[in-house]
């Protein structure tokens, strides 16, 4: 974005994860590795083989989810560990069964910003089960690959223990109000390059037929790059090519003639495109029109000023949870007042990323963070704001809110967003901070 001013803004964040907890001695990390998902309940139905001559079994299985990567690009293949932890079934005989004779397989539900399902297979692997005794906890693996950016939800799903000895079994667990609960959530981001791309130019104004030297960098180096008028968001026909140097740098000259420009734009490719240019920068076609006989032009000067962002407070205390329950960790974001008072065409973005939550037992993943944003445009503000949309922060970053580019943009917003951070159940007892990170452009 032409004249970008890049500001940032922190809030650390402490979640006292329940007075009830404090009571509860804790220590070491957290009790899955940084990729594990929380252990979840879910009602379950199996069935025993006919042979066992037992009725249907409708009991609870505790299960986790592990991922090999939380923040993965669209396009990416991602490793699932689903591990039942507490099955619902048992051994359904009285004869005990010896080692490496189980095999499972199951389903894992996938939601959120992609819906379908994972098929995993265990390996044939487990200690001896005594007769009637409780199945050993078992792990099953697959992949998935990512189509879509965004939140996308993992839940553990039907799954089936295979037994291979004398004859060979098969114990079917279904659940019984699918979906299952979320046990793992990772954040896909479409793998689009941020764009840096920057340009600036020798003067703000100029008579009709006037050049005007556009600076550019972080373009692709050798690139050809058009340099043209904009008039809102349609472009005029002033226009010239430069070629960026190895650096990605440019400086070239372009001919404005036309008076309804009110902004430059510089771009690869044969055609206008924001993830590929830069740009608009503010430009004004000076009025030269002959003053008629008789007459006196009056000229005054409307000063530009600066794109800025301001908050009101950079701490945000979310509410307690309690240990063994975890859950929502609730608060609102300091209201963030943006000042857009360049009065050029370009509008602005302001973003956020957070890291993970730390504190005396481990960490809680940045991606268990969420919000939902709000923004106000206060009255007679050329430019109105919208909000970005509700869902997970993360590491990799969201929209909070933004302006679009327009003929004349500018004014003042207020920005808000309520916050909620998803505290596994099981999260060790202690005050857990963040930072979160406003980046206005």
């Amino acid at each position: 974005m032409g004249s970008t001013l890049r500001r940032s803004a922190r809030w650390r964040w402490a979640s006292l994860l329940g007075a009830t907890a404090l009571a509860v001695t804790a220590g070491g990390a957290l009790a899955c590795p940084a990729a594990a998902g929380s252990n979840v309940d879910f009602a379950t139905h199996c069935i025993p083989p006919a042979i066992a001559g037992l009725p249907p079994i409708d009991g609870t299985t505790t299960a986790n989810i592990t991922v090999d990567d939380t923040s993965p690009e669209v396009g990416d293949t991602v490793t699932v560990t689903y591990t039942v932890v507490t099955a619902a079934a048992a051994n359904p005989t009285d004869l005990a069964l010896p080692a490496d004779i189980m095999t499972p397989t199951g389903k894992v539900t996938l939601g959120g910003a992609q819906s379908g399902s994972i098929t995993v297979a265990g390996p044939k692997k487990n200690p001896p089960v005594p007769g009637r005794g409780t199945f050993p906890s078992f792990s099953m693996t697959g992949t998935f690959t990512v189509t879509s950016p965004g939140a996308i939800t993992l839940s553990p799903g039907d799954y089936n223990i295979h037994t291979s000895y004398i004859l060979e079994l098969d114990t079917p667990c279904t659940v019984i109000d699918p979906p299952a609960p979320v046990s793992q959530t990772v954040t896909a981001t479409s793998g689009v390059p941020t764009n840096t791309r920057t340009i600036s130019l020798s003067s703000a104004s100029g008579d009709p037929g006037d050049s005007v030297t556009v600076s550019g960098s972080d373009f692709t180096p050798g690139a050809s790059v058009t340099l043209a008028g904009r008039s809102g968001a349609a472009q005029t026909a002033d226009t010239a090519t430069v070629t960026a140097n190895a650096q990605g740098s440019f400086s070239g000259s372009l001919v404005v003639n036309d008076p309804a420009t009110t902004g430059i734009v510089a771009y690869e490719g044969s055609a206008w495109n924001a993830d590929l240019g830069a740009g608009p920068a503010a430009y004004v076609v000076n009025d030269t029109t002959p003053v008629p006989d008789g007459s006196q032009r009056l000229t005054t000067t409307v000063k530009a000023g600066t794109l800025a962002m301001s908050q009101a407070g950079d701490s945000v205390a979310l509410s307690a949870v309690d240990f063994g329950e975890g859950g929502a960790s609730t608060g609102a974001l300091r209201t963030v007042t943006v000042k857009d008072f360049r009065g050029g065409p370009a509008g602005w973005s302001l973003t956020g990323k957070v890291t993970d939550f730390t504190g005396p037992g481990g960490r809680i993943d940045a991606g268990k963070l969420s919000w939902t944003p709000a923004c106000a445009t206060e009255t007679g503000s050329p430019s109105t704001c919208a909000a970005g949309s509700a869902g997970t922060v993360g590491a990799s970053g969201a929209t909070l809110a933004q302006a679009p580019d327009g003929t004349l943009t500018g004014g003042e917003f207020t920005v808000d967003a309520g916050l909620s951070l998803d505290v596994p159940a099981f999260t060790p007892p202690g005050a857990y901070s963040g930072v979160l990170t406003l980046t206005l452009t």
